[in-house]
């Protein structure tokens, strides 16, 4: 690499860390706050989805999904984040990360406020207005990213990088959680305003009106945070890296730059051409020869953790009657169960979820990428090992009719306490880190597309998990046989975790190996740490 172009990306690498870098933060998270509200915020409604559409006219008892249909509707959006992780990832390294990023959001926008107005007279065309809009929103969240992985990795300074990712990632844990705040507030608000024994648990026709307007609200909030952070986006400069090294323009890399580092640099006028021999392609011998481990490594753990992930993120209200944390459903009415299967979701989220990805952005600095990954794996593949082989035990049921009901609860307590830290070690683990690293590893003209391919085929588990292991949790007797087989999963990506090498202290161009000629720039020494 010439020494002009060491020195715009050193002062990336060594800049001190300032406020630009905590709104970047901000800017970016809000998009990933908005990605995880949307695609689980469905957990919490679509059980009354299924109560108000799919009840029996005759009897009037509430309904649930049929199976194929559950799984389109939780996992629909699914298909549309492998296709927008693959398209806007590779869109990001031909036009610049800046101009697809706005694209993204309003799609976002525009589809989570159709999700909520989803229309038809029959409960198929609703269903199915609903599926395409999700398949849509999905489509802007995939974008999002490839895209905030690499802006954030681009602009961050090379000693706290992986914790300006894992901030913006750890935003994902902060949509869950308020995923369930929302969901419990508005299905409180309508119990208030409607008192409980004004409806019948199991005449659904009574709450129809009101449970309608419940699931619609829900959705079409997801709109609100990304709408907020359009203005933004809109005014963040070009990262300099893609300037640099990839459009080949020094020049603007150091104006833009200067705009992030809050200094002056100045850039002589020699030329500044990208060097054509290190130009290879995505599918050249070049790149399997350097990087073709990687993506393998990266697409693998991803692919294997968001099996085991989203099985269970997305069959929590399958998964928490098992678990004591929520009573059936035949006691309660539509809203009512919406109301306490959010206060789960929340409860989960807050105690567990939340935690890990803090902790990760806290320690990753510290104790690196990998052994992080490594323990999240081996620690999730425990705690489902307990829960699976111990399934029985743990949900009390041995000892259901007897008078030892204070054992019964400790067994659930129990069962609570070991999800609880799977979700734990999942976000303390492979969860941030497979988001962080493809953002690292691969040249700058690459990243945003290999990102998106590690994405892709992390979704790809996801619609596994969607369309497989769901199906198999709403079978009681099954549940356990789901929970075993995920613990194999989580071991299975424990070893394939050795395939991705640390990223921890290193530079992005030395962890990529790029080597591009640019003209000379000169940096402030004062300005440096």
């Amino acid at each position: 690499m010439a020494e002009g172009s060491q020195a715009i990306l050193s002062a990336l690498d060594d800049a001190r860390t300032q406020k630009y870098h905590f709104k970047a933060i901000v800017i970016a998270g809000m998009g990933f706050f908005t990605d995880a509200y949307d695609i689980f915020c469905i957990t919490a409604v679509s059980r009354l989805i299924g109560r108000l559409y799919y009840y029996d006219p005759v009897t009037g008892k509430p309904g649930t999904f049929p199976n194929d249909i559950k799984n389109a509707v939780s996992g629909v959006a699914l298909f549309g984040t492998l296709a927008g992780q693959l398209f806007f990832g590779w869109l990001g390294d031909k036009l610049g990360r800046k101009k697809v990023y706005g694209i993204t959001l309003v799609t976002m926008v525009g589809c989570a406020i159709a999700s909520g107005i989803s229309f038809g007279s029959t409960a198929k065309s609703v269903i199915g207005t609903l599926c395409f809009f999700r398949f849509w929103l999905g489509f802007g969240i995939g974008g999002d990213y490839p895209l905030s992985a690499v802006i954030m990795s681009e602009y961050a300074n090379q000693k706290t990088r992986g914790a300006f990712i894992a901030a913006v990632f750890a935003m994902q844990g902060t949509g869950i959680l308020v995923a369930g705040i929302v969901a419990m507030m508005v299905s409180k608000a309508f119990l208030l305003a409607y008192p409980a024994d004004a409806f019948s648990a199991n005449h659904v026709l009574s709450t129809q009106p009101e449970g309608d307007f419940v699931w619609r609200i829900v959705l079409m909030f997801g709109a609100v945070p990304a709408a907020l952070t359009y203005y933004w986006r809109l005014k963040m400069p070009e990262t300099a890296r893609f300037t640099a090294l990839v459009q080949g323009d020094p020049k603007k890399a150091a104006a833009d730059m200067a705009k992030v580092l809050e200094t002056d640099l100045t850039v002589a006028e020699s030329s500044a051409k990208v060097d054509p021999n290190s130009s290879y392609g995505l599918f050249s011998s070049e790149f399997m020869k350097r990087h073709g481990t990687h993506l393998l490594g990266t697409c693998t753990t991803w692919f294997l953790l968001d099996i085991a992930f989203y099985s269970l993120q997305l069959t929590q209200n399958d998964v928490y009657p098992a678990s004591g944390l929520l009573d059936k459903a035949s006691s309660m009415n539509a809203i009512e169960e919406t109301f306490q299967l959010s206060k789960a979701m929340f409860l989960i989220a807050l105690a567990a979820t939340v935690p890990g990805y803090w902790f990760t952005v806290f320690l990753i600095d510290k104790i690196g990428r990998f052994m992080i990954q490594l323990g999240g794996f081996l620690m999730m593949s425990i705690c489902m090992a307990i829960l699976g082989f111990r399934y029985h035990d743990l949900r009390g049921e041995k000892c259901k009719g007897s008078a030892t009901k204070d054992f019964c609860h400790g067994h659930t307590t129990l069962f609570a306490i070991l999800y609880g830290l799977t979700f734990f070690f999942a976000n303390f683990g492979p969860n941030s880190t497979t988001f962080i690293v493809p953002a690292e590893i691969f040249p700058a003209r690459l990243r945003s597309t290999c990102h998106g391919i590690s994405a892709a085929a992390g979704k790809a588990g996801a619609i596994i998990a969607a369309f497989v292991f769901q199906k198999y949790t709403q079978e009681d007797k099954k549940i356990k046989e789901v929970i075993i087989a995920l613990s194999v999963v989580n071991m299975v990506g424990f070893l394939f975790t050795f395939l991705v090498p640390e990223t921890n202290g290193r530079s992005l161009e030395e962890l990529s190996g790029e080597d591009n000629d640019f003209g000379d720039i000169k940096v402030p020494e004062t300005e440096m740490v």
